[in-house]
This record gives C-alpha cells, structure tokens and sequence, in this order.
C-alpha cells in the first residue's frame, strides 16, 4: 500500500499527482505500469487496483476490502446508522454535516450533484466533494442525480473513493433533479445494473412515492433487483413541495419496508427526536432521514431544543475551521435557524440578505442574539406565544408550512387557483427593488441594466398604439408605436416630437424650409418634394 497523503508518489516509476489527494485511500500495483498518464489516455488495469480514465486517476479499493451489500453493508459500513441528514441542494455541505454530526447525526449525504457538471468541471468536483476530505465526515453519501448512465458511472468512479457509497436521486421535485433525472424505468434499471457491476461502493437510491401503494412497492423491488443496496423513501409524491407540501405517508414507507430485502431509511415528517422514534416503530426502517428538521434544529438527534444563537454560532466556528464555504450556504443556513426571530426583526433580515463577508453575517447574527437576550430579560419566564410558537422564536424549532385549504389528503392540488396562490413573490424584494435583496437571478439582471425597475408594482402601464396594439411611444403625440409613428410621419410629412421623427425631406429640400414646412401643414399645404 502506497501512502498518498502528501499527494504525490511514485509507483512503477510514474509520477501521480492527485489534486487533492483521497482521504484513506492506499494504492496497490502488483504488476509494472508500462502505460504513460497524459490526457488522452484511457486504460483500466485489470491488474491491481489502478483506473485511469480521461486522464483522471481513480483509485479502487477492490482489490483491497470485498464491496460489501444489503444489511452487511449497514452494519459494518454505515455502523446500523439510524439519524441521517438528507442530501440537500447548496445545504448539505461539509460544514454543516460536520455540525450535524456533532450533536447526534450518524450518517449524512453530500448535496444532491449534477453527475454531467460533476464528470466535465475540475472546479465543480473540487468543491462538491475533493476539497471536502475530513475525518470526521465518515460515514459519507454521495448523491447524483444523472439521465445518461454512462455520465452516471464516469461521476460515481470520480467520487468513490472520496464517499461511502454512491446515491442516484430519483424522487427530488426540485428543476435541477427534473432535469437531470427524467428518465424512463428501463433506463433506471440499466443505470443500476451498470453501476452496481463497476463500482467498488454499493449504490443505493433515494425515491418518493406514488399515490397507489401498489406501484410505490413494485418500483422499489424494481431498484432492488437491479443493484439497490440501500432505499430511502420519502413519503410524499413528487408534487407534494413547496405550499403544497402536505403530510408524508407513512403507509407507503411501511409497505415498501414489507415487500424488500435491503434496508430502508424514512424521510418526512420528521420534526423531533419523538417523530423519529415513533416512524421507526410505525414503519420498521432501519434509519429516518431529516431535512428541513435538521436545517432549524442541527440538534434534532439530541432530543434537544438549544438556543438559535448557539446552534449558529457552532456553526460559524466549523465554517472558518473547514474553509472554503461558499457565502450564499451560510446566509442561507442562518436564515433558516433564526426564520422565527426574523419574522419579527425585520430589519435585521434586510441586512443579513445584503451583507457580502462572513464577519459581517456574525455580526448581524450577533445583533440578534443581543436582542433575543434583551427580550428574554424584560420578559423574564414569559414564553412567546407571537404566531402560536409552541416556544419562544429564539428557540430552535421545526417551521410547520401553513397548509393551502384546498389540498386534498394526499396534497394534490385542485384547480388553477392554487398554482397562482402558491407563486408568491419573494419577500426580500421591497417596493424600490434594491438589487442588494433581489435574488442572485435578477441581481445579474440588475447589473446588466441598472435602469431597469424589478419592482412590478412601479412598473409603468404601457398604452396601446392605436394601430398595431404594441405600446405607444411616451411622447407620441399620434398615440402610435415608434414603428407606425415613422410611417404616419414620412407618409403625411406630419412632425412629431418624440426625438428622430421628422417629416420626410425630398431631394434638396433645405433644413431652413422646416418652419415654413411646418406653417404649411396647418393649411394643408404640402411641400414641393423636387428640387428647389
């Protein structure tokens, strides 16, 4: 075994620089390597546990420990995990696994990636997941949500020897998992099948249901026979987010548990360390996945409720201990756990959506803290009831969603008016549309046209051309568009204000003329267009 932890070593007399190395990852070469390593190589050596592909080394530890499968593989990999962090877009990064893991998580997921961005950007698998290397981040997921399994497999080799094991995402309703995963059953099973035969990892999925238990069922026993070794349920159907996101069903988990022999992880519904014990109970699976629980309260496998500013606090700390973390995942985290303070302190919120550094989201941070502990002072044991909190909002709670009261038990909406009632605007964006709380998207815009009003609430209210419909020019005087404006002007040699529209001038005809051009309009006269 070759020790890579300085990053670079000899082996059969190749010179292999990896960029950064794998964490506990040996090499083992038991035959000389007479091939060369440049960037249009690409060789498998089926002896040893060397791959080479596109120029990139990826390592396998097949030749060293037997993949193991099923059950076996929750017991001794992931150590029979029970508390899992889900796999969430832009959230479920090192820093706040880390934290997570501290206060009671036992398996956590990287966030969801996209396997074709994942296989062409160095960049992109640097970030996501080569510079994210830590001892404690163990056991370790990797999800990808992939339509092309080939594109699947060139990722899931790229990331095995940085994870645990390598997820395929089939059930997330958000548009990049849309995008990346509409594919057909034939296809998933292909995917695994393929997946499952090269890797030295188990692959394991992460699915939502459907509204007949029946075809829920058969569709995990379809992943299972094609090399699923671990199936996390998530209890709603795919149109289930959102406002319309409505209660999970336990009863799909529980009957998709029944019908297969691998384990299975719950996700929904989960809010306290109460939920999780009583879903084990209901559904006999194995572990419970939270996400939006784990997102307010990282202390949810505790049983425990701390302070917001405690959680938060922590959480900086890991962030400037584990470096780099992208500005916009710990704004983001920070909103979530203090969402309840914030409703109140509007002010602070506007200032935590614009401040651009770390030091100056701790400080405003801070500033909530200090003002928490104000009220706590003056309050004394008054608990805040303000919005039906069961505890005070500087508390680390779960947000429950107001349910729409049109939805029906399974969350399906009914109806148009739903859809328009649930496309709200976001509620950073004040009247003035200030480009520092627009979302990323328009602030792009912004920069791109700093004129242009974002706010459609000042937006003015364009009339109609008289003619053509489109939206008549400001200064017409025709009430035209610019297009029937210039027509009406050089056909009628009529004169109109708004700038570059002239009466059509004949050959020679002076710019002297024009008063004289204009009196003989009123008289209906018109212009000699000839020589003069």
């Amino acid at each position: 075994l070759v020790n890579v932890s300085a990053g670079k070593r000899s082996i059969s007399g190749l010179i292999v620089e990896l960029h950064p190395p794998p964490h506990n990852v040996g090499f083992q070469c038991q035959g000389v390597l007479c091939s060369c390593l440049n960037a249009s190589l690409f060789a498998r050596f089926a002896i040893g546990a060397l791959t080479v592909s596109n120029g990139c080394l990826i390592s396998s530890r097949s030749a060293m420990m037997p993949k193991l499968q099923a059950f076996e593989f929750w017991r001794k990999t992931l150590n029979e995990a029970r508390y899992v962090v889900a796999p969430m877009v832009d959230q479920s990064e090192l820093a706040w696994r880390l934290l997570s893991r501290r206060h009671g998580a036992q398996l956590c997921y990287t966030p969801m990636l996209h396997a074709q961005v994942f296989v062409r950007d160095a960049n992109y698998r640097r970030e996501n997941l080569y510079s994210e290397v830590c001892e404690e981040d163990r056991p370790l997921i990797a999800q990808f949500c992939a339509n092309d399994p080939e594109v699947f497999l060139q990722a899931a080799l790229l990331a095995q020897d940085y994870c645990d094991a390598i997820d395929l995402n089939l059930g997330c309703p958000q548009m990049i998992a849309k995008r990346g995963t509409q594919i057909s059953e034939l296809v998933v099973e292909g995917t695994l099948l393929l997946a499952h035969q090269k890797l030295s990892v188990p692959i394991t999925c992460k699915i939502r249901v459907f509204e007949e238990i029946e075809k829920t069922v058969g569709y995990a026993q379809m992943l299972e026979k094609a090399g699923c070794q671990l199936l996390t349920v998530h209890g709603r159907t795919k149109d289930q987010k959102g406002a319309m996101t409505g209660i999970a069903s336990w009863e799909h988990i529980k009957a998709v548990r029944k019908a297969v022999n691998i384990p299975v992880f719950a996700n929904g519904n989960i809010h306290h360390l109460s939920d999780v014990e009583r879903c084990i109970q209901e559904t006999g699976v194995q572990g419970v996945m939270s996400a939006e629980g784990n997102l307010h309260n990282p202390a949810l496998f505790e049983g425990r409720s701390p302070p917001v500013w405690e959680m938060a606090e922590e959480y900086l700390e890991v962030v400037k201990q584990y470096p780099p973390c992208s500005l916009s995942y710990v704004r983001a985290h920070l909103f979530k756990l203090w969402h309840h303070t914030l409703q109140i302190h509007q002010d602070l919120r506007e200032e935590l959506a614009k401040v651009k550094t770390l030091q100056a989201l701790a400080d405003v941070s801070k500033q909530l803290e200090l003002r928490c502990q104000e009220e706590m002072a003056n309050r004394k044991d008054v608990e805040d009831k303000e919005g039906n909190l069961p505890l005070p909002h500087w508390i680390c709670q779960p947000y429950i969603r107001p349910a729409p009261k049109q939805l029906t038990t399974n969350g399906s909406a009914q109806g148009s008016e739903l859809r328009k009632m649930v496309c709200q605007k976001r509620s950073l964006e004040d009247l003035d549309g200030a480009a520092e709380v627009l979302s990323k998207n328009k602030q792009k815009k912004k920069s791109r046209n700093p004129h242009k009003n974002f706010c459609t609430q000042q937006k003015p209210k364009y009339l109609k051309c008289e003619q053509c419909g489109n939206p008549k020019g400001n200064k017409c005087v025709f009430n035209l568009c610019r297009g029937c404006c210039k027509k009406k002007a050089f056909k009628e040699v009529a004169d109109c204000p708004k700038p570059g529209l002239r009466p059509k001038l004949g050959p020679g005809l002076k710019p002297n003329l024009r008063s004289g051009l204009r009196s003989n309009l009123g008289s209906g006269l018109r212009p000699n267009p000839g020589p003069v």
